[in-house]
């Protein structure tokens, strides 16, 4: 069975809700603490939403430095599939693993809503099971979820198909391009600011559009 770790940090809030999600998925759910150095031999991990380490910094500056974070990073670089959601994808971009940035929401408040969002890249490690093109509706919650980045940047995102997903509609928080998601060029390593935990089922969230996240690891083949 597949093996899938959720980073927990001082302040996460939704790693539960993560783990929960994997399980649905058909995965083995693997709880991994912050403090710890080992990745128990997973077969790809997940950073989780929340507020690691009270957002002290920057978003994700200080998580960046937790012990764990030791040999993610250069599992990572190897082609360790790693999901980092909203917080997560904060602290992705900390620890340079994608490019860019996420700061402060256009209208400087918290976002508490249903997206949709477009898959952009079916290809990668995380999206394997959605086609490109398609929309679905997840959870966005996040105060510092305006994805940036300078233009060269931006083009060669654009140019080499990293773009993950984009806002459909209204762009909830002022990302440059609508972008709600990156992947890096291995595409194993993928950043998402809305929720798709919170959408697996139909009791809990707007829709199950989510659970191909989830699903997908499954697909990819992931290492032992």
């Amino acid at each position: 069975m597949t093996r899938v770790g959720v980073v927990t940090f001082p302040g996460s809030l939704d790693d539960h809700d993560a783990r929960r999600a994997v399980r649905h998925a058909g995965a083995e759910a693997v709880t991994l603490w912050h403090g710890d150095a080992g990745l128990q031999g997973v077969d790809g991990v997940i950073l989780p939403g929340g507020f690691s380490y009270g957002d002290y910094l920057r978003c994700g500056a200080i998580a960046r430095f937790a012990p764990v974070m030791g040999e993610l990073i250069p599992a990572a670089r190897k082609g360790l599939p790693v999901l980092g959601i909203c917080n997560g994808f904060q602290i992705l971009c900390e620890a340079h693993l994608l490019p860019g940035a996420l700061t402060r929401n256009r209208a400087r408040r918290f976002i508490n809503r249903d997206v949709t969002i477009r898959i952009e890249n079916a290809s990668s490690v995380w999206t394997r099971r959605y086609q490109p093109g398609q929309e679905i509706r997840v959870v966005l919650k996040s105060g510092e979820g305006a994805y940036m980045a300078d233009q060269a940047t931006l083009a060669a995102l654009e140019a080499g198909g990293q773009v993950l997903a984009r806002y459909v509609g209204a762009n909830p928080n002022g990302s440059v391009g609508d972008i709600a998601g990156v992947v890096n060029e291995a595409g194993n390593v993928a950043g998402l600011m809305p929720h798709p935990e919170h959408a697996i089922d139909l009791l809990t969230g707007p829709s199950e559009d989510g659970l191909g996240f989830f699903a997908s690891i499954l697909a990819a083949g992931a290492p032992a």
